[in-house]
């Protein structure tokens, strides 16, 4: 094997598989990143099993040469050097080589490294996935998709399921949730050209955050298909697989209250800040916990108590109040997650009591809904 890369480009697809590599696996040579040459260009792949990346650097691209004299071939090296190798490389082009015995070189300018490298025949096949069931989003909808709902998934390995995100395709509209029991995120969007529906599948948290990091802006389209257990998400350069979680999501739509009494229309900018300072002195409790309180003439008063460190109170005026009186204690970092996940100036927060969950909606009916339960406080 051998061929001469673009070190910039070589780099980026490094950093990109580098995702999927960990350290602590159960198979030796996962530990590794493995090489494959083809005429056409090169193809890089890392894998903890859980998640699997393979990112593809074409030999050519718009007319621009990425990578020349392709010897076909394919090897695994070890991870924990090579990036930092190429990282350091001191000129643009990168030569590597690799013999019969499975000694790499690795040639920049004046510099030379030789690796020892693994037989690529020894790590294990990824699944091609062969699916009917794929549909494309535009990947800067799918990005807000995840950003959007990721952050409500638990950390907590008690109810494994609800680590993962349920993510559901039906009549033409895709639909994202998270909850950790004590909160709760959704968005949904329409999918033109699907083929059918897409059962409820989970997709660990964990994939959809690196996932995120990866996907490029630049990139138009996320094609998705789903087998029996594993998700492929698949751009021109970057296929992301990631295994699936096992077991049924719980039914979440019953916890949305179907009506409201109290409904606040509010600036979303000036609502997190305000809470952001009333949860200064709230740092102590596990939840910063805040009270928001009613008071006539579109006015709320935002207070935390803390007995050993003191108190904070602050009114805001709000667009408008609709409904009936109220006073709530709800989790600060709850409630600043949801209100920055929205992206809209203006939120719609409905209440259903004070000890009901509340929810938080972008004022112009986006699609989008941040679910909250409130903590009782006496």
């Amino acid at each position: 094997m051998k061929f001469i890369i673009q070190r910039d480009q070589l780099m980026a697809g490094v950093q990109d598989v580098m995702k999927a590599i960990s350290s602590r696996t159960a198979i030796p040579i996962l530990t590794g990143m493995k090489i494959d040459a083809k005429s056409d260009g090169i193809t890089l792949t890392g894998s903890d099993s859980d998640i699997s990346i393979e990112s593809y650097i074409p030999a050519e691209e718009n007319g621009i040469v990425h990578v020349e004299q392709i010897e076909e071939g394919s090897i695994v090296l070890q991870a924990r050097y090579f990036p930092d190798i190429v990282r350091k490389l001191p000129e643009k082009t990168v030569e590597i080589e690799a013999d019969s015995n499975l000694k790499v070189t690795i040639r920049s300018g004046k510099a030379e490294f030789n690796l020892n490298g693994q037989d690529a025949e020894e790590y294990p096949q990824l699944p091609k996935l062969q699916t009917d069931n794929s549909f494309e989003i535009p990947t800067d909808l799918f990005k807000s998709l995840i950003k959007q709902t990721v952050f409500a998934v638990s950390t907590m390995e008690t109810r494994p399921i609800l680590t993962g995100v349920n993510v559901k395709l039906e009549n033409e509209t895709l639909i994202f949730t998270a909850t950790d029991s004590h909160r709760l995120a959704s968005r949904e969007i329409p999918v033109k050209e699907s083929n059918g529906n897409l059962p409820s599948i989970v997709v660990p948290g964990k994939s959809l955050t690196e996932l995120n990091k990866i996907l490029d802006d630049t990139e138009e389209n996320v094609e998705i298909s789903v087998t029996n257990n594993q998700i492929l998400f698949r751009t021109k350069h970057l296929n992301f697989l990631s295994r699936l979680l096992d077991g049924n999501y719980p039914e979440t739509s019953r916890l949305i209250p179907e009506q409201s009494k109290t409904i606040l229309h509010v600036k979303t900018k000036e609502l997190i800040n305000t809470i952001d300072r009333a949860s200064l002195l709230a740092k102590e409790e596990r939840n910063n916990v805040v009270k928001l309180t009613t008071k006539g003439d579109n006015v709320l008063e935002i207070t935390s108590n803390s007995p050993e460190v003191g108190r904070v109170a602050e009114e805001i005026s709000v667009q408008s109040i609709e409904g009936e009186e109220l006073k709530i204690s709800f989790s600060s970092k709850y409630m600043l997650d949801a209100l920055k996940a929205i992206e809209n100036d203006e939120v719609k927060v409905e209440f259903t009591g004070a000890m009901r969950p509340f929810i938080i909606k972008p004022a112009n009916n986006d699609p989008i809904l941040q679910l909250i339960l409130p903590v009782r406080t006496y």
